[in-house]
């Protein structure tokens, strides 16, 4: 075992193993996790409750998850130093350990040099205190936390499952048909993009290399240059995934998604390589569109899973139009990151978004929405996102009976209009909950005695 200098690794429990590409799950295993910041800690309060009362219910004591606190973002500069963001050990617990979850982590969107992690204020002076909330817990502007982690791993998949709850308020008119399943690769495209700003040196010279050495044109000599790269290998594996986990769950189709019309040579080539990795791999379990037209007279045959293709922004139509035509989705990065907050705002909003990113033989469950600074310590924000990443991460263990009776309480939960705020606003007779509250009510309605919500 590995040796940290801040992680205190529990004296019970066992790590997960991992045997011929599967993992090998003792009934007390030691779970790394990190609450994130802003309503982070709230939030994983609450599902640190819900997971534990499904875990204790559904299997008598006979097994339990042993917790392991790691840092990053906010907590990781406290315990660390003021520009360490993301720890090399914490990226080392999550290797050695193999099954993680997190809270969200500030991300700064603008060009400020410095962020507050408290409140996320950007300044381009660091200054002893923010200027805005007074917190000493000011850090040089980085590009993005969660990206570090996905990409440090090699989590190449954020999945994302998209169904709706019977009872939570949105804005279709039959959310009902909406169960669908996204896997976005999450390690290139845009992820791994190369920009350069424009007036700099380095723009400059990309520019003319471009323009006077490989004779392409760009409309506007006062442009920043983004290059973003999609590779073979990072295409088929992702596709590979989604068709194992659609033949896995007997899903009917997999869709990739792409925009390929224009840019052919890498959202073109992921709809090549994905439908070579089908063809090569999966050859008895699958039936592209083209055959199902061509060879079998528009019948599909029992028990395959028809391979697609779709344009992008047809997808987004086609989501609102038709979601039941779709089952599995397999995209690049950007185009997964519009779809999967565009499909969950069909069912709820990102309040109940669930998340993970897996590779091959580790995985990171996360909220998959932001930390809502201002409402940061106020027990009031929807914890359902990372409860229903708890329900992911247990499913990944195989505790399918735990992960079911947290749906099922969830479900009633709603249903019952017992909901934070965000649902209570939409919903007419509802009865307001604190985040607290809400995980508490879950966990009740599993029939289960209620575990302390402090501990």
């Amino acid at each position: 075992m590995a040796q940290y200098k801040k992680i205190k690794v529990p004296s019970e429990g066992e790590k997960i193993g991992f045997k011929d590409g599967k993992l090998v799950v003792p009934d007390h295993p030691i779970i790394p996790f990190f609450p994130g910041d802003g309503t982070g800690p709230d939030i994983w309060r609450a599902t640190k409750l819900v997971l534990e009362g499904a875990v204790e219910r559904a299997y008598e004591g006979k097994k339990k998850i042993v917790w392991m606190e790691v840092f990053a973002g906010l907590t990781a500069l406290k315990n660390y130093d003021k520009d360490t963001v993301l720890p090399k050990e914490t990226l080392d617990a999550f290797k050695e350990f193999r099954v993680g979850i997190k809270g969200p982590l500030t991300t700064p969107a603008g060009q400020f040099k410095f962020v507050c992690l408290d409140c996320a204020a950007e300044m381009n002076d660091r200054p002893a205190l923010c200027p805005k909330c007074k917190s000493e817990w000011i850090t040089p502007r980085f590009r993005s936390v969660n990206v570090g982690i996905r990409q440090a791993l090699d989590l190449y998949a954020c999945v994302r499952p998209v169904r709706w709850f019977q009872g939570v308020p949105c804005p279709v008119k039959h959310p009902e048909k909406f169960n669908i399943v996204i896997f976005r690769e999450n390690t290139e495209d845009i992820y791994a993009g190369i920009e350069f700003e424009y007036g700099t040196k380095d723009c400059q010279e990309v520019y003319d290399f471009l323009t006077k050495k490989m004779g392409k044109k760009i409309p506007f000599a006062d442009s920043g240059i983004g290059i973003k790269p999609i590779s073979k290998t990072g295409s088929q594996r992702l596709v590979r995934m989604a068709i194992r986990y659609a033949i896995d769950h007997k899903k009917p189709s997999v869709t990739l998604v792409h925009k390929g019309n224009i840019q052919k040579f890498t959202e073109g080539a992921f709809r090549d390589w994905g439908y070579e990795v089908a063809k090569r791999e999966f050859r008895d379990q699958i039936v592209t569109e083209a055959e199902l037209w061509d060879n079998l007279g528009g019948k599909m045959p029992a028990g395959k899973v028809l391979v697609k293709d779709r344009i992008a922004d047809q997808t987004f139509q086609q989501l609102l139009l038709r979601p039941d035509e779709y089952s599995v989705l397999a995209t690049p990065n950007l185009n997964g990151d519009y779809l999967s907050d565009a499909a969950v705002a069909q069912v709820g909003g990102l309040g109940i978004g669930p998340g993970a990113n897996i590779g091959d033989g580790v995985a990171v469950f996360e909220a998959t929405h932001g930390t809502a600074p201002k409402y940061t310590n106020k027990d009031m924000v929807n914890p359902g996102s990372l409860i229903l990443s708890g329900v992911m991460m247990l499913e990944h263990l195989g505790w399918q009976k735990a992960a079911d009776m947290v749906v099922s309480a969830l479900e009633r939960t709603i249903q019952a209009k017992t909901v934070t705020y965000d649902f209570e606003r939409q919903m007419e007779g509802a009865k307001k909950l604190k985040c607290s509250e809400f995980g508490a009510a879950i966990v009740a309605n599993m029939g289960g005695r209620a575990l302390a919500a402090a501990r």
